[in-house]
């Protein structure tokens, strides 16, 4: 059985509730997260297998109507990624330091997960919305040819649908930036 992870980004609260309630009623899925976030958005993420997976965030979808921003559905979800969204994974030693900004924060998850598979790096942190004018961020280390070649994993996968702000990668960064960022 495949784990997959839902992802559902509201552009309004109440509907966001009611549609995360409706997605919970539909399938057998693990809650992961349901949390406003700023400016007045709201996340649902899910776990389970891919079909129940694909039920919860179809009838979210259906439910928000209008007020969804965004959705995905990621099959085979690498184990980094939520503990990224939770900013619980810690890498004792930071070379070269990768940044992607997404313009919806869910997109963030999608595209930590694209560069957690594409090469041999960590993810630090995926910053959904907050402090973020409601956009997402991913932060992720390595040695610079995988962070490099992660990076451009991330933009191909977010300039087909036009989901990236900017990115990023710096080699080395100054302990005091690592220090701020964190």
């Amino acid at each position: 059985m495949s784990l997959a992870l839902g992802l559902v980004e509201f552009k309004t609260v109440p509907v966001a509730v009611a549609a995360t309630d409706e997605m919970l009623k539909a399938s057998e899925v693990e809650l992961i997260l349901a949390s406003p976030v700023c400016p007045g958005k709201f996340i649902t993420l899910v776990s389970g297998p891919v079909a129940e997976v694909t039920t919860a965030v179809t009838k979210a979808c259906d439910a928000g109507n209008i007020f969804v921003v965004e959705s995905h559905v990621i099959a085979n979800v690498d184990n980094a990624v939520i503990p990224a969204v939770s900013g619980t994974n810690y890498v004792e030693k930071i070379e070269a330091l990768g940044l992607i900004e997404t313009f919806a924060a869910v997109s963030a998850i999608w595209a930590g997960d694209a560069i957690a598979k594409s090469a041999n790096v960590s993810l630090l942190e995926i910053r959904l919305a907050r402090g973020l004018g409601g956009k997402g961020e991913v932060i992720f280390t390595g040695q610079l040819g995988p962070v490099e070649a992660a990076s451009r994993a991330a933009q191909d996968r977010l300039e087909r649908d036009g989901s990236i702000v900017s990115s990023v990668v710096i080699p080395r960064p100054h302990k005091a930036l690592w220090g701020a960022l964190a």
